[in-house]
């Protein structure tokens, strides 16, 4: 059983689970994941009755894996409550709207078997979801990769980040693009950093004096009240998207990760009609 709670994109596959299908987005960042099977060893007479004499066993094999794992917005009233108390209390998994947890309230025990169901259903709908592309062997071969390695870079290789204000701004601006979620990932190229989910996101180019950021969307797409952005469509430039944004004061970037944040559900959001 493959442990998908330490997956580092485990919040982008719970919200394709979530919003397949759906014309109406969840927005499951307000969401947290929840082990139906509580995370704490010291599991309770109830749930060791659940899981059988051999419920060590059950708790270590299953806990992190996909059956066990679904959204809520209360993960703290949950706790470590018998399942019975998880499925019925005010908030509970059987009155809950999301599309994980259907089925849950309808369950009587959560044990080693309802916990293969569950995960069952949701693999037969990730195959759904994730469909492998059929392509022949001439499209293949124009996208294989070609000749050796390719070089690594890293904060090194920034000059303009070694210190002073540029990379007081970096280290901030750096801070709250991986907090916005999960499935976000850094990437060092030769003359910008990029921060990705499905492809990038925002594009960081240093310069002497501050940071020039690159979105990934449509300059009409973005709420910017201030009207820091500007239009760089068609321009030629380093980074992605249409949008460009300069960062020269460490009290704007709380207000620019709000923008970043805008690109980031405009892609998923994108990925997610696609499927």
């Amino acid at each position: 059983m493959r442990n998908l709670y330490s997956f580092n994109r485990r919040s982008y596959w719970l919200r394709r689970f979530e919003n397949h299908g759906r014309k109406e987005r969840v927005q499951v960042q307000d969401y947290t994941i929840e082990h139906i099977m509580p995370q704490n060893e010291s599991l309770g007479p109830e749930w060791q009755q659940d899981l059988g004499l051999d419920w060590q066993r059950v708790h270590a094999q299953y806990l992190h894996t996909l059956g066990n794992l679904t959204l809520t917005g209360y993960n703290s009233e949950y706790s470590d409550r018998p399942f019975k108390e998880k499925r019925d209390m005010a908030g509970g998994l059987r009155a809950s709207p999301l599309k994980l947890n259907y089925g849950l309230g309808s369950c009587e025990a959560w044990n080693e078997a309802t916990i293969n169901e569950r995960a069952e259903r949701l693999a037969k709908m990730a195959a759904e979801i994730w469909r492998a592309p059929d392509l022949d062997d001439g499209i293949l071969d124009a996208y294989r990769p070609q000749g050796g390695p390719t070089a690594a870079y890293s904060l090194a290789d920034h000059p303009y980040l070694s210190g002073g204000l540029p990379r007081e701004l970096f280290d901030a601006f750096r801070s709250g693009v991986l907090a916005l979620d999960e499935c976000i990932r850094e990437e060092f190229l030769k003359l910008y950093i990029a921060y990705k989910a499905e492809t990038n996101v925002v594009d960081v180019v240093p310069q002497a004096k501050r940071l020039k950021l690159g979105l990934n969307m449509g300059f009409s797409e973005v709420d910017d009240p201030r009207r820091l952005c500007r239009d760089v469509t068609g321009l030629g430039r380093w980074s992605s998207g249409d949008v460009e944004v300069a960062l020269d004061d460490l009290n704007d970037v709380p207000y620019v990760i709000g923008l970043v944040r805008q690109a980031l559900e405009a892609q998923l959001g994108e990925d997610e009609q696609k499927a």
